[in-house]
């Protein structure tokens, strides 16, 4: 237990040391809220307040980003760069350095959530969570469902210099299309039969549930079954393609 506690603070330091993950990663969810909320603030979206539709928009984006982005980039360039392979030959079990790195990132999810939620709050007049502790469960299916397909996203993309790019072309327009920046009322038909079948697009829907519209997530057990569905897929891509040493190029 020691050892795991150590390895979850080291990955915790060095994180915040990094100040491009503190500013890309951490820092870029709750400056696009401001961005969007200060703009398209006003008004009702779906029946809802714009600015409450925003932070659940952009805390299901937060997860994407975080959970799946984050993960797969850190370790693609520490597989890449022979970090993995030289913990291999260390005490410390594979096993456990992978659990602290998904909880590590789980953190930082939990915080950006927490600080868009209280920047709405406190801004722009956001609605406070109606069921808290079902709010906190849809958000933990979601970052766990998303750490899934992270470690997927690392077990497959081969280059650490294509591993952002690759990020960026999973994660943004999944985000578009689910609704995660406004209304995808106006979305094309093509677009909205390929936005059924995204998980985020299930997420955000768990988190307006929970968050507005005061509905228990046992309502919502077909939007809870697809996150989970892309999640248990993700950890099972992992577990059969995952590696620690370089790949050829």
């Amino acid at each position: 237990m020691t050892l795991f506690w150590h390895q979850l603070r080291a990955e915790q330091l060095t994180f915040w040391r990094s100040r491009e993950a503190a500013i890309f990663v951490f820092l870029f969810p709750p400056l696009l809220f401001v961005l969007l909320a200060s703009v398209f603030g006003d008004g009702t979206e779906e029946g809802r307040p714009v600015s409450s539709y925003l932070v659940a928009g952009l805390i299901g984006y937060a997860v994407a980003n975080t959970a799946l982005g984050g993960l797969a980039i850190t370790l693609v360039l520490r597989r890449e760069t022979g970090v993995l392979k030289r913990l291999r030959s260390t005490p410390l079990p594979g096993r456990l350095y992978l659990v602290t790195v998904l909880l590590s990132n789980l953190l930082i999810v939990v915080l950006q959530s927490l600080t868009v939620l209280a920047l709405g709050v406190l801004l722009y007049d956001a609605d406070l969570p109606e069921r808290l502790a079902e709010f906190v469960l849809a958000l933990a299916i979601g970052a766990v469902a998303f750490a899934g397909l992270g470690l997927a996203a690392a077990a497959l993309i081969r280059s650490d210099e294509a591993v952002a790019a690759a990020v960026n072309v999973i994660v943004l327009p999944m985000s578009f299309l689910s609704g995660s920046f406004g209304s995808t009322e106006d979305v094309p038909a093509v677009l909205q039969v390929v936005a059924d079948v995204l998980p985020l697009k299930y997420l955000i829907d768990l988190v307006l549930a929970t968050y507005v519209d005061n509905e228990a997530i046992l309502d919502h057990l077909g939007a809870v079954a697809v996150v989970a569905a892309w999640g248990i897929a993700g950890y099972l891509v992992a577990w059969r393609r995952f590696g620690w040493e370089p790949r050829e190029r």
